[in-house]
């Protein structure tokens, strides 16, 4: 009989401990995948091509987010708002790679382009 109550004693501390750790589960913020997809909209993502693929999923990660939140399927929206997210923040890293990318290029232009001025006459030939 005393091992019964002790096992009861026990499965509930762990009930417990389990209902307590799911609670404390910090959410998973809206605004953050709003925030992301904001910015790469911004940096112009939408013109880049590999940056617009993620851009567009992170669009659609949102809404399948709102979806999903009205089913009451909270634990997958929650999931579906993280890949917003990060697609997102992909899609800003890339827009900027390929800005970066660009100014370089021209950087390297303007100096071929000051090295040919600057050349005296005979050595331009």
């Amino acid at each position: 009989m005393r091992h019964i109550h002790i096992a009861i004693l026990a499965g509930s501390a762990l009930l417990a401990a389990v209902i307590a750790g799911c609670g404390s589960a910090p959410p998973v913020n809206k605004e953050a995948s709003s925030s992301a997809i904001r910015a790469a909209e911004e940096v112009g993502a939408s013109g880049v091509p590999g940056a617009s693929l993620y851009l567009q999923l992170a669009k659609e990660e949102m809404e399948n987010a709102r979806l999903l939140a009205a089913k009451g399927d909270k634990e997958q929206a929650e999931s579906m708002l993280l890949r917003a997210q990060a697609d997102g923040e992909l899609a800003v890293a890339l827009s900027r790679g390929e800005a970066d990318k660009t100014e370089a290029t021209q950087a390297i232009e303007r100096v071929r382009a000051l090295r040919q001025d600057n050349k005296l006459p005979q050595e331009r030939k």
